[in-house]
């Protein structure tokens, strides 16, 4: 089976969970489902995460995987943050800035040096590991939540990957721009609280 058909299932697939709300403030009760769960059923977090695979993808070697590896290195800072309990003002804001501005580079097709996206990358990966890090000391097994949602944010990353892949091809390059397009709309809708 091809990436784009596992793609394609994974999405479809996702269509159908159930919405949630990575940030309800309740608590975490669990290990690594509750921490693998965290991201995936956090829209916000899948878009964020999706593009930074994309925008890796569509920038070629080497971004294809330094951006998804300074995403979780330079999380794990935000994350150390949130367990802390260090502030960091308007996390939620940056969580969905980071969709809108991953999804804009990919839409207007922006080829930055390398360190500029993955300093991009990098400033956005600290709200989104502060976000888990505050969820994390309430967790019933904390190394188990962290090595959950580090493993969410690989798969999201690679399916970013995968589904960027597709500028090999003129109408596949069509198709990974429209999907930046997308995911800065969803950032929007994230922003302003309609999604």
């Amino acid at each position: 089976m091809t990436y784009y058909k596992q793609f394609l299932i994974v999405m479809a697939l996702s269509v159908y969970a159930g919405m949630a709300d990575a940030h309800v403030g309740a608590g975490v009760s669990g290990g690594f489902t509750s921490g693998f769960t965290h991201p995936i059923f956090g829209w916000d977090h899948v878009a964020a995460m999706f593009a930074v695979g994309l925008w890796g993808a569509f920038l070629g070697y080497p971004a294809i995987w330094i951006l998804p590896v300074v995403f979780p290195l330079v999380m794990a800072f935000g994350g150390a943050f949130g367990v802390m309990g260090i502030p960091i003002p308007a996390v939620e804001t940056g969580i969905a800035v980071s969709a809108i501005v991953l999804g804009i580079m990919v839409a207007f097709a922006v080829r930055p040096p390398i360190w500029v996206a993955a300093l991009i990358v990098g400033a956005f990966a600290i709200f989104h590991g502060h976000a888990h890090g505050t969820e994390l000391p309430v967790a019933a097994n904390p190394l188990a939540f962290s090595l959950g949602f580090v493993v969410a944010t690989g798969m999201l990353h690679l399916l970013g990957i995968a589904f960027g892949l597709l500028v090999r091809w003129p109408i596949g390059q069509v198709a990974v721009q429209a999907g930046g397009g997308v995911i800065a709309l969803a950032g929007v809708g994230f922003l302003t609280g309609i999604v």
